[in-house]
């Protein structure tokens, strides 16, 4: 989202996804790969192209994918000290 000479970042995540699939030669068993990359909330254009890749290029049939992001920027955390401390 553009405005005005500046770009809005607000919707880029960094985003990790597991991946879970199955291993060709023993379709019984799964294996885990973590994908990391930044990436556009709520559509993840990056992950869905790798996804895609993964379909069409890798023999692992996928089993699952999970999805986690946390934005990049967000409001300051500011908490007040319970305490006082004195120096000289």
């Amino acid at each position: 989202m553009v405005r005005g000479p500046d770009l809005h970042v607000r919707d880029w995540r960094l985003t990790t996804a597991e991946i879970l699939y199955h291993l060709p030669d023993h379709p019984g068993l799964l294996q885990t790969f973590i994908w990391q990359k930044l990436d556009q909330a709520p559509v993840f254009p990056e992950l869905t192209r790798f996804l895609d890749f993964w379909r069409r290029e890798i023999e692992g049939p996928l089993h699952s994918v999970r999805v986690a992001s946390s934005a990049l920027i967000r409001p300051a955390e500011l908490r007040y000290a319970g305490g006082q401390f004195v120096l000289h």
